[in-house]
């Protein structure tokens, strides 16, 4: 279970460095960065939001099962842990490369990212919700 938490100190690192790009793009330009870089500053902010996001569920399901003694999965750990980095993910490739959405293995990617972040949230939620 602790995976959770590893996890989600890894998307919060992952969320500041967006921060700290976001920043730099639009406050404190840098040749290179913004434009050449970061091609759309609106899907930055969408990935930096939803780290921040995922790694608040990996933290909030290992608390709720830690306070009520419920033993989650590893398996299930695992996959929201994978599912948090790769869906926020499709933002930040997106972001750097416009005609990710074009290609057959970016369509792949995100299916792939949807279905393990899906499964992995359904496994914990019902876990817990059984416990209740």
């Amino acid at each position: 279970m602790e995976i959770l938490l590893k996890g989600g100190v890894v998307m919060v690192f992952t969320a500041l460095v967006m921060a700290w790009l976001g920043t730099f793009a639009r406050w404190f330009p840098i040749k290179g960065v913004d434009g050449v870089l970061i091609k759309d500053y609106g899907l930055l902010v969408k990935a930096h939001i939803d780290y921040i996001l995922m790694s608040l569920f990996c933290f909030a399901f290992y608390g709720v099962a830690k306070s009520a003694n419920i033993e989650l999965p590893i398996a299930a750990c695992w996959l929201v842990v994978i599912g948090g980095m790769t869906n926020p993910g499709v933002f930040v490739i997106a972001m750097l490369k416009p005609d990710f959405w074009k290609h057959l293995l970016a369509k792949l990617y995100t299916a792939a990212s949807f279905i393990i972040t899906t499964v992995g949230f359904i496994w914990v939620g019902k876990i817990i919700f059984k416990a209740f």
